[in-house]
């Protein structure tokens, strides 16, 4: 069974103060590194991209690990934004892992260890992608049945709560934009990009 190892992970990193210190952590394949630089957007990230371009400088992109499969990619990219914390958490990095707006209220009898929040994040973010794309490739719709059982999304738990996280997931989608409820209402279609 051969794995695909054309993962990295990577930091966008500011030259303007000396060592250059890292904004933004990511993994990808390809090109990904340098895909932020070409249109920044107005995101946390892009608008620091753009700060730096204004200021005459350009962004630093640093592979820091390379030829790796995609897990791994995924466990080191959480970790090292779990160290290097993101500015809702008082660090460095403009990475936004928690939808805005939908952070929980802190409780202070759960210890919510260092870097768990970031590593759901990403999972979260690793799940929407999969079901758009089920959705994409689908264009007549897919249902939330659809989706918890093609996508093995479906809990053996007991008590009726069997397709939960994908209506979760479906409802994170629609609010997001990318995805709305077809005719019937029962049924999800990707919303052309």
């Amino acid at each position: 069974m051969s794995s695909d190892t054309s993962y990295y992970v990577y930091a966008l990193k500011d030259p303007r103060s000396s060592p250059a210190l890292p904004f933004y952590i990511g993994k990808g394949t390809g090109t990904r590194s340098f895909d932020h630089l070409v249109k920044p957007d107005n995101t946390r990230k892009g608008l620091k991209i753009k700060e730096i371009e204004a200021a005459g400088a350009k962004v630093l992109v640093s592979r820091l690990v390379d030829a790796i499969d995609e897990h791994q990619a995924i466990r080191l990219e959480a970790e090292l934004i779990s160290a290097f914390g993101t500015i809702d958490t008082g660090g460095l990095l403009t990475n936004t892992v928690m939808p805005s707006g939908l952070a929980a209220k802190a409780r202070t009898s759960v210890i919510v260890p260092s870097g768990v929040k970031e590593k759901a994040q990403l999972g979260l973010t690793l799940l929407k992608e999969a079901v758009l794309e089920l959705a994409k490739a689908n264009p007549k719709c897919v249902s939330n049945s659809d989706t918890a059982s093609l996508l093995g999304l479906r809990s053996d738990y007991g008590g009726g709560s069997k397709d939960y996280l994908s209506y979760s997931l479906l409802g994170i989608l629609m609010r997001e934009g990318k995805l709305e409820r077809s005719q019937t209402g029962k049924k999800h279609i990707a919303r052309v990009e």
